[in-house]
């Protein structure tokens, strides 16, 4: 598989239910485990950061229910939560953002650290970095560098630069969907965007922005998975639109025109989900480098959920693709990679997130059983070595520029 991954490493602490997790991600990334583990908490951690770039850090926050709703909650009462996420570009750049909010004691919040630091994969040296402490810029390779505010990120006033302006529009671009079938059924308001809402509820322009090769795949697939279904056409109800399917009637030479509020929910969660994943490719400039869909399986039937595997393998050649899942039938092909599998369980209120463990991999390495026939088993654990323990989280490292500050003291001293 092309190597389209985007977020190469997911750091969070004090997330919701998350206290510490340290996980690498590839092209296509499943998370696993039962209901109420925490796998839609990991997703909705990288959604925050599309949010709070696409709106505002006070939206993704008020979205979330407040500040004490997206920090952890627990025994010590940790005042803050910090999410880093490493990354790499299509222009053969690397590097890492990261950030840390915590909660005043006269309520509300403030950014207390946040930074950026990008280089050439084959230089170690940054070629372009920031960091602002509590609302003040404090190290960057910019001559002139944008104001900073306490409760802003950073990265919205750098993306003005263009050094900052491709992280930015990774970021702004990822896309996280838990489709609403009704939401998709309803005559929609025609939308300039070209990123499909997280309900769906713009589905129609966006299916109407697709290249016709896209759409053709698309038509291709549902007619395959949903009998009789021939094509999906926009229908125009004046100043509004809706979608219109053209499927096989018994009895008629001629496939019968339905709008979507006459089809199956399945039908039209499937089709939402075909557009997510295969949006913006016939355009580099509005590339989406992200798809995280919740649960596909909901509304569809076993074997429809099973042949989706092969769209999603597809769609991760242009696109970096996370799901969550707890459907056995979508990871029942023997072929399917175990080191793409990452297990979640809640242990006393805590997520825990990690690799599987060694003896489900040499089961699944070793065709005894595929991985569908251990999550049915519940046999799909954690790697007790990938962990991370409240002793590991203390030494876990989010921000990078203390260290090199550290460095250069001691160079200048030196010199």
């Amino acid at each position: 598989m092309k190597d389209s991954t985007f977020i190469t490493r997911v750091i969070l602490k004090n997330y919701k239910s998350i206290a510490a997790c340290d996980v690498q991600l590839g092209p296509l990334t499943f998370l696993v485990g039962r209901n109420g583990s925490g796998k839609s908490n990991f997703l909705d951690a990288l959604r925050f950061v599309a949010d709070a770039l696409n709106f505002s850090l006070d939206h993704a926050i008020r979205d979330r229910g407040g500040i004490n709703d997206v920090r952890r909650r627990s025994r010590g009462h940790p005042n803050h939560f910090s999410i880093r996420l490493e990354f790499t570009l299509p222009e053969g750049f690397a590097g890492h953002y990261a950030f840390q909010i915590r909660t005043r004691s006269s309520g509300g919040y403030e950014i207390q650290a946040e930074e950026c630091s990008i280089q050439n994969k084959s230089c170690l040296t940054p070629e372009a970095y920031f960091r602002v402490e509590s609302g003040t810029v404090t190290d960057t390779s910019t001559e002139v560098a944008p104001a900073a505010a306490p409760d802003r990120l950073y990265l919205v006033n750098a993306s003005g630069l263009p050094e900052f302006r491709p992280v930015y529009d990774a970021f702004f671009r990822m896309g996280f969907y838990s489709f609403n079938p009704d939401k998709i059924r309803d005559i929609q308001d025609p939308d300039p965007g070209d990123v499909l809402l997280r309900d769906g509820s713009n589905l129609t322009s966006i299916f109407k922005q697709l290249s016709p090769t896209v759409k053709q795949d698309i038509e291709e697939y549902l007619s395959i998975i949903v009998p009789g279904v021939h094509s999906v056409e926009i229908e125009k109800l004046g100043s509004k639109e809706t979608l219109a399917f053209r499927q096989n009637v018994v009895g008629d030479k001629h496939p019968w025109r339905f709008l979507a509020n006459n089809m199956s929910d399945g039908t039209l969660r499937l089709l939402g989900i075909l557009v997510a994943l295969f949006q913006g490719n016939h355009d580099t400039q509005k590339r989406v480098s992200l798809v995280g869909i919740e649960e596909p399986e909901i509304s569809m039937h076993p074997a429809m959920v099973g042949t989706l595997l092969d769209e999603f393998r597809h769609a991760a050649h242009k696109a970096q693709v996370i799901i969550t899942t707890h459907s056995p039938d979508l990871l029942e092909d023997k072929h399917l990679d175990v080191d793409s599998i990452l297990a979640v369980e809640a242990h006393d209120g805590n997520t825990i997130i990690a690799p599987v463990d060694d003896v489900s991999k040499s089961v699944v390495h070793d065709k005894l059983f595929t991985i569908g026939e251990l999550l049915s088993r519940d046999q799909l654990q954690p790697d007790p070595a990938f962990v991370v323990s409240a002793q590991k989280a203390k030494q876990l490292r989010l921000f990078n520029f203390e260290k090199r500050n550290s460095n250069r003291a001691k160079n200048k001293e030196e010199h």
